[in-house]
């Protein structure tokens, strides 16, 4: 099983989970995160640290969020790792629980 990172997470970006990350299973693009489900161990202390709500387990993922497997895969075989705190977009919190985000996404 692995955790993953979700729509809410799009221009939000906070990265309070990757602080707390002790394999370094994230990896950063321009305004989202993603975690590589290879590199995850499954240990959940990322889920709690998420100010975003972003982060499911696998499991517990909605259905319709299902989609967002794929793209945790697909883009954190291709973005760098991210393994320090970083400050959040200036404008994180007008866009934290905005809907329909996946427009969005810089890849």
């Amino acid at each position: 099983m692995t955790y993953i990172v979700t729509e809410n997470c799009i221009r939000c970006k906070y990265t309070d989970c990757v602080e707390v990350c002790p394999v370094d299973c994230f990896h950063e693009g321009p305004n989202f995160l993603v975690i590589d489900p290879e590199e995850c161990i499954d240990c959940s202390l990322c889920e709690p640290e998420c100010p975003a709500e972003a982060i499911f387990a696998e499991d517990d993922l909605p259905d319709e969020m299902a989609h967002f497997l794929e793209l945790n895969i697909e883009l954190s075989a291709i973005w760098p790792v991210i393994s320090e705190m970083k400050p959040a977009p200036e404008d994180a919190e007008e866009w934290d629980g905005k809907p329909d985000k996946l427009q969005y996404l810089e890849r």
